[in-house]
């Protein structure tokens, strides 16, 4: 299968299965990240006003991240993991990655549960669904790519807490090494974003970005 696009019926009759099988408390939703881009790679869903997104929505940080180490064969899916909603739902997760012959990510599975009202029952459903605060994952649910931008430039202004006016060279570098290994300059316009908030040029962002990644294939082959 080159894309989920190949098998899109029977894929989209599978999300509408799972959605039935576990209720209206779980949300199903399958990308296609060949035909799609990462801003609009929602094909199918159900039960999106779990995490407020429909046909046509973006992705999640995670998913950048997968993509971003493609051909890692030791990173992808993800089951039974922690994630929290804008809104304050705990929600317990799993992905699974379509690949094709290459190992190069294709489309995702997701299922999202809303386990908040179990949580809030008591301890003893708390062992049944298995919730433990540690093992929480920062996952952004964002229905628009601005939203996914504005996530990653927050995390970026918090990795060295110091303002752009203060930036040395060395701590511009820092950052985009941050936004690119977490797949940030996957996502449209997103160097346009990225120069305006360091304030430096294209020219100087993609010479940065290329002495980034000359960096990390040299790591690569010396290990």
């Amino acid at each position: 299968m080159k894309s989920v696009m190949d098998d899109i019926d029977n894929l989209s009759r599978l999300v509408k299965m799972l959605a039935s099988q576990f209720g209206p408390k779980t949300e199903v939703i399958l990308h296609d990240h060949v035909y799609h881009d990462y801003n609009n790679s929602v094909v199918a869903i159900e039960n999106g006003h779990i995490t407020g997104r429909k046909i046509g929505d973006g992705g999640t940080n995670l998913g950048l991240e997968v993509i971003r180490k493609n051909t890692n064969k030791q990173t992808g899916d993800s089951y039974c993991y922690f994630t929290k909603t804008k809104d304050g739902k705990v929600l317990r997760s799993s992905t699974y990655y379509f690949r094709n012959d290459n190992n190069e990510v294709i489309g995702s599975l997701c299922i999202n549960t809303d386990i908040s009202d179990y949580l809030n029952i008591g301890k003893s459903v708390e062992n049944i669904t298995m919730y433990t605060p540690d093992k929480e994952i920062n996952e952004v649910f964002a229905s628009s790519v601005e939203d996914l931008t504005e996530h990653f430039i927050k995390e970026a202004k918090a990795l060295l807490n110091k303002s752009v006016e203060d930036m040395s060279k060395e701590d511009k570098i820092e950052v985009l090494t941050f936004l690119d290994k977490k797949g940030f300059f996957l996502i449209s316009k997103s160097g346009d974003i990225a120069c305006d908030y360091l304030k430096i040029s294209k020219y100087t962002l993609y010479k940065y970005l290329n002495e980034i990644r000359e960096t990390d294939e040299d790591k690569s082959y010396s290990r």
